[in-house]
């Protein structure tokens, strides 16, 4: 049971009562299906918020003119981390246009105050998964 040979890392996710702490984060809807949506340390900490990432990485995908998108939280001395995105878009658009779709659709401590970044190409693993620590 845990990490094999490895009684530090099993120490960590194992506790005391046998639990398996996974650091998903996910929610049944009302059919009691259950949906794993985001990782508890890819969670953005902003003012004692919140965000989660997949959130807003949804929404940035209904923009007709993105095609991929990933936010990260980015450091801040004074709110902790900013949500920032990096988006994969058609060029039509600006970092005031991305930014304003967003606003329009979250609450405000989810706005994107770490910016946004235009790339080519999203950095993903071969199983499909967004590879963050390439954005930072």
């Amino acid at each position: 049971q845990g990490y094999l040979n490895d009684p530090d890392s099993t120490s960590q996710i194992i506790d005391a009562d046998g639990w398996l702490h996974t650091g998903d984060l996910g929610h049944f809807d009302i059919d009691e299906n259950f949906y794993i949506v985001d990782r508890l340390k890819e969670l953005i900490k902003y003012k004692g918020y919140q965000v989660p990432p997949a959130e807003l990485e949804a929404i940035l995908v209904l923009h007709p003119s993105i095609t991929d998108a990933a936010v990260i939280g980015v450091p801040d001395d004074e709110a902790g981390e900013l949500p920032r995105a990096y988006v994969v878009s058609d060029g039509s658009l600006t970092e005031q246009d991305v930014m304003q779709f967003v606003e329009e659709r979250v609450a405000p401590y989810k706005k994107l105050r770490g910016g946004v970044e235009f790339i080519d190409s999203m950095p993903r693993s071969v199983s499909g998964k967004i590879l963050r620590r390439e954005l930072k």
